[in-house]
């Protein structure tokens, strides 16, 4: 079986794929129609972040069986193309994760004391002394935002230079972030308190310009702000504004809404009081070396045994259970992202009762299905079919499975009860046919929707008009309803209340959701985005 490597890989991790007993190609900085000249002669592709395994490279690829990402990222994978195809995609989540959070320490670090700014000082033949002030870190309050993995690691290594640290996130348990020496707080109040603020979370539609005009309010003028995660976490004009006016005292960014970065796209490299790297929170060699060295031996065993390991489209299980459960896996995977977008508070408990027919089934895929759902819209690329387990675990949440061979309503019903720190929700689902997975209860409402692609939940009195004004605002913006599905929940004295369920041909925008929300009889509306 032939390899092509399209991105600079370690070359342990090449040699790895050629000991292992497969050609390999290593062929870089190849442009897209170049790429998709060849890729068709291929069985397994390897990439960095360069490569762009697009739709139109995967549809040329009729060999290929397996794309691995030598990092996390798959931002540049096209992966609903990919299952589409039956092509596994996997990555290498845990590599860099020491290395990103040195990182921040560094630029952390190094913003505090002003070291590029006195160094591009000195090779100027100058030696301003008086100019650079810095001040110490020991005993200041530092800020994370996200607690995860890396997160964590830089909470370690902040305790260790005697630092105060809090943390927003809103997924993490409190008992779990105590265990940690570190106080679980607000963003509003991280935002007051912090000295430093130090970003780790991906880049969701939840993160997107977390912190932004009315963030930087809030902080403190000392306050020095730190992005090694993702690029649009931080909204860069709030942040050029609040740095030129001296809202704050600094910030330091790995990472940035356009990459490439120059003057011409990114004004804050006008400003003393900000420094930046090109994007290296994981250009170390032994992060490089880690990398490479997983994603090779991934692609390996899947390309020679038929071992799925780190994969993000398909659970490590065989064909033949594969072919069983697979439509539960599916479901299972859209209603655990369909809960987390929709829930308050960190998960805590998650109960999964298999009904009917499917109690005879291997279910395990489908638990495992559900967690990764579940963690996707706040971890992104960071949760696998692997990991997800692991991740839960970590976190705290108890998962228990049970069985029963009666279903009142359907031959098979998956039936799901999350318990959050602020409540507790109920979700069932079952599949129509072979593959087409329905939601047929949330909470008190039972009905029947398609749980897919760009969705927008809407809890209303049940009262003439609502529905006829909700899809005239909805058109007016721009978006077509492709589906509609509609539970009613009896109150007291007939005052009803309904859940809306609506497919998007398209993403519904914040401004527009804001519009929605406002309408007279609207109780609450989000946006969603699950799966296809």
């Amino acid at each position: 079986m032939k390899v092509l490597v399209s991105d600079n890989l370690s070359q342990v991790g090449v040699k790895m794929l050629e000991d292992a007993g497969l050609e390999v190609d290593v062929k870089t900085g190849l442009a897209p129609e170049e790429l998709k000249a060849i890729i068709g002669q291929y069985d397994g592709l390897v990439i960095r972040s360069a490569t762009k395994a697009t739709a139109e490279i995967i549809e040329a690829g009729d060999k290929l069986k397996v794309i691995g990402r030598a990092g996390i990222g798959l931002d540049n994978v096209d992966i609903p193309a990919a299952s589409q195809k039956g092509i596994i995609v996997m990555n290498a989540p845990d590599g860099n994760a020491t290395t990103a959070a040195e990182h921040a320490i560094a630029m952390m670090m190094s913003l505090t004391r002003n070291i590029p700014q006195a160094t591009s000082s000195m090779k100027a033949g100058k030696w301003e002394k008086k100019k650079f002030p810095g001040r110490e870190v020991t005993g200041k309050t530092v800020g994370i935002v996200g607690i995860g993995r890396i997160g964590g690691i830089f909470a370690d290594r902040a305790q260790g230079l005697k630092m105060k640290v809090i943390a927003y996130d809103p997924h993490m348990p409190k008992e779990m972030v105590e265990k940690l020496g570190i106080e679980l707080v607000s963003l509003e109040e991280l935002c007051k308190r912090a000295d430093y603020i130090s970003i780790h979370v991906p880049l969701t539609k939840e993160t997107k310009h977390l912190l932004s005009t009315e963030q930087f309010k809030a902080m403190k003028n000392e306050c020095m702000v730190v992005d090694c995660a993702r690029g649009g976490v931080i909204d860069e004009e709030a942040l050029y504004q609040a740095l030129k006016t001296g809202e704050i005292r600094g910030a330091a960014l790995d990472v940035f809404e356009v990459e490439p970065t120059n003057k011409e796209n990114c004004p804050l490299l006008e400003l003393d009081n900000f420094i930046c790297t090109p994007h290296l929170g994981a250009s170390t060699s032994e992060a490089q070396l880690n990398v490479a060295t997983a994603i090779a031996e991934q692609v390996a065993d899947y390309l020679l045994r038929g071992t799925v390991t780190n994969a993000v489209n398909v659970p490590s299980v065989s064909a033949d259970v594969l072919s069983q459960v697979g439509p539960y896996i599916t479901l299972a995977e859209r209603l655990g992202s369909f809960h987390m977008q929709i829930a308050k508070g960190g998960v805590e408990e998650v109960a999964l009762e298999f009904c009917g027919d499917l109690a005879e089934m291997v279910t395990s895929p489908i638990t495992v299905a559900f967690l990764k759902g579940l963690f996707t819209p706040i971890l992104k690329d960071a949760v696998n079919y692997v990991n997800a387990p692991i991740i839960a675990a970590e976190r705290g949440i108890r998962v228990v499975e049970s069985k029963t061979n009666t279903s009142d309503d359907f031959m098979s019903l998956l039936s799901i009860r999350v318990k959050t720190t602020e409540g507790t929700n109920v979700l069932a689902g079952t599949v129509f046919g072979k593959n087409e997975p329905r939601l047929v209860r949330l909470n008190n409402f039972r009905l029947e929707a398609m749980p897919t692609g760009s969705m927008l939940y809407v809890n209303n009195n049940d009262v003439p008009g609502v529905i006829g004004l909700l899809g005239t605002t909805l058109g007016a913006g721009g978006v077509n309803i492709s589906r509609m599905t509609v539970g009613e929940e009896r109150g007291d004295e007939g005052h009803n209340v309904n859940v809306i369920l609506l497919n998007t041909d398209n993403s519904i925008s914040k401004d527009l959701v804001e519009k929605v929300r406002g309408l007279e009889n609207i109780n609450a509306a989000m946006s969603l985005e699950l799966p296809e």
